[in-house]
This record gives structure tokens, C-alpha cells and sequence, in this order.
């Protein structure tokens, strides 16, 4: 099923769903705070988004003061927004307003195009749109190469240790998955088509081979990028900066099946 991200956090811890997809930082928080997660594969270790604003803005400096618009606090594009603003020397709790814009980059473009915000994140293949819309675009996150643990498979130990075979499974079947995007660009172009809403043919060949550029074959979560993420929280939860990456990720499961040949042998 789908759900907005602060649901699918609320929903694991609530028991109401097994398996999510979460980034990073939505599960590492809870985690911190004694929650039973887990991430057992990472199928994002790179920003990729655009620094979209308006197009009298030309320098990181004319953002102070400024207005950044985001999903939702704590959420991907908050946290990646925030690590590009401190990169360059910016303090965004005291430099710049963050208003919460929902539904997703379209809103968030919307927004900019209207004067109601200065500066936000918008992925590709969005991010077309809003240069079309007269934006610009102040930095590439995917040239400054910032490793950090975006998207992952997360569950709970509990489930973990009550059933491992369906955990087994679930691991198996995305590492599956990934083999079949990436040998069917037909089918996964149709997946993207239905979900991402993209109709373009060329936005879709793009975002397809985007895709097939971030996600690993073997989806290990990256410690270096979980590093990223707890160097982040520490600013808010200071436990998070001398906290383990290795203790927010299992991957026994993956490793059996790199181990075992199974990963390799889907792609002879």
C-alpha cells in the first residue's frame, strides 16, 4: 500500500505493517529513541534532487532570510535541504523559514512559481517542470555526491526473530525485483508511468535510467550514509553522535544470498 511518509513510520511502530520502505532518517530517529527497527537492504545511498528556487535568487547567500518549502519536518526533503544549507554556511534554523507544503514537488513547484516559498528540493524528472515554469535550479545534489541512507527495506527484529523465512523471502523477492527492473525497461517504464504519473516518453526513458543508476544490485545499506544521517540527528537528539551505524542494519539476509551465488546468477 501507499502512505505518506510520517504514515509509514507511525504505521511500523504501531504494528500495523511488517515491511516499509523508509529512508534513513525516519527510521534511525525512533530507533534512537529504543524503537525495534531495522534496515535490512539500502536502495538509495545518493541525493539526486535539484535546490529549485526562484529565479531572482542567484547565490546560496540571497537564501538567507528566505523561505524553504518542504514536505514535512524530518522528512527526506527537509533533512537533504538542510545538509546542503549547512554545507554552505547557512544555519537553517536561524537563516531561513521552512513552510510544510503538501503534496509532493508538483505542490511544492506550484509554490515557487507563486511567490509563497524561495527554496526547495525537487527530484528528477519534477524538476523539468519547474525550469519550464521559469525556476532555476542552484545546485545538482547529485554532482556533490553526498553520501547519505535514503531509501531502505525496514522491519523490526521482532519479525525477524518470530519469522525469519517470510523475512528471508521479502529480501529475496526485491533483490528479485531489482533484476527485473533493470533486464524489462518496458515494464518498469509501465510501473513508473502508473505511479510517478510521468506520460512523456522521454521523462520516463530518463527517470528509468536514473533508477537503474541508483539502485544497487546488491542493495546493501551503506554505513558511511547511516554516519550522515546520525551526524544530522545529533544536532536534535545527541544520543545519535556516538551511535553505531552497524546497529541500524541487518543484513544476514542479503548476505545469504550474495553468499550463496543467487544475486550473481540472476544476471547470466
Amino acid at each position: 500500500m501507499f502512505l505518506e511518509s510520517a504514515l509509514v513510520q507511525r504505521a511500523m511502530l504501531s504494528g500495523e505493517i511488517q515491511f516499509a520502505m523508509m529512508t534513513g532518517g525516519l527510521m534511525a530517529a525512533p530507533r534512537l529513541a529504543g524503537a525495534d527497527l531495522t534496515m535490512l537492504a539500502g536502495f538509495v545511498n545518493r541525493y539526486v534532487a535539484r535546490v529549485m528556487v526562484r529565479p531572482e535568487i542567484t547565490t546560496p547567500a540571497d537564501l538567507k532570510g528566505k523561505r524553504a518549502g518542504i514536505v514535512r519536518l524530518g522528512a527526506a526533503a527537509d533533512r537533504g535541504l538542510r545538509l546542503v544549507l549547512s554545507r554552505w554556511g547557512l544555519n537553517p534554523d536561524k537563516d531561513l523559514t521552512f513552510l510544510q507544503v503538501p503534496g509532493g514537488e508538483p505542490a511544492r513547484i506550484i509554490a515557487l512559481s507563486a511567490n509563497s516559498i524561495d527554496v526547495s528540493l525537487i527530484n528528477p524528472p519534477y524538476h523539468k517542470k519547474g525550469i519550464e515554469a521559469g525556476l532555476k535550479i542552484l545546485a545538482n545534489m547529485e554532482d556533490m555526491d553526498i553520501p547519505i541512507q535514503h531509501i531502505g527495506l525496514v522491519t523490526t527484529q521482532r519479525l525477524m526473530s518470530k519469522n525469519p523465512d517470510v523475512v528471508r523471502r521479502t529480501v529475496k523477492s526485491y533483490v528479485e525485483g531489482i533484476q527485473v527492473m533493470r533486464s524489462n525497461p518496458v515494464l518498469s517504464k509501465r510501473a513508473l508511468s502508473k505511479y510517478m504519473k510521468i506520460t512523456d516518453p522521454g521523462e520516463l526513458q530518463e527517470t528509468y535510467q536514473l533508477l537503474k543508476k541508483l539502485v544497487p544490485i546488491k542493495p546493501y545499506p551503506t554505513l558511511e550514509g547511516f554516519r550522515v544521517v546520525l551526524d544530522e540527528l545529533s544536532e536534535k537528539i545527541p544520543s545519535a553522535k556516538n551511535a553505531n551505524p552497524k546497529d541500524f542494519t541487518d543484513t544476514k539476509f542479503l548476505e545469504e544470498l550474495d553468499r550463496s551465488g543467487f544475486i550473481d546468477q540472476l544476471y547470466k
